[in-house]
């Protein structure tokens, strides 16, 4: 039961982190600060997009399942979570295409250039106001 939890945890931890990476720039332009931890988050998730790495919270999360006698799974966090939310499995019934990953890193980018683009152009513009 306690490794049942813990990979729970684990996944609602790289869950976390996944929300956290697409939409902590809107976090960024309240309380700049978090852009030091948002940033490094963000060129990670890219990073393994674009290379068709795992995540070693994927294999942590596996490896307390296999220690609670559960079976873990042989794709990414990602694979196993996110894509059958987004796109039924009658679209990729041989699974998702590596090419798909390379654009959802392209939009983890684009989105997060784009947020940044306009923090760094208000901080340009200055104070407003008077």
């Amino acid at each position: 039961m306690m490794y049942r939890l813990l990979a729970d945890s684990m996944m609602v931890l790289h869950f976390s982190f996944v929300i956290f990476v697409i939409f902590g720039g809107f976090l960024v332009l309240r309380w700049r600060k978090v852009a030091w931890a948002h940033l490094p988050c963000v060129v990670w998730a890219v990073g393994i997009e674009f290379i068709g790495g795992i995540c070693p919270l994927t294999y942590l999360e596996n490896y307390f399942r296999a220690l609670g006698s559960e079976s873990g799974y042989t794709t990414s966090f990602t694979e196993e979570y996110l894509l059958p939310l987004l796109y039924p499995e009658l679209l990729f019934p041989n699974g998702f295409p590596r090419m798909g990953f390379v654009w959802i890193g392209v939009f983890i980018f684009t989105l997060n250039a784009m947020i940044y683009w306009r923090y760094w152009k208000r901080l340009k513009e200055g104070p407003r106001g008077g």
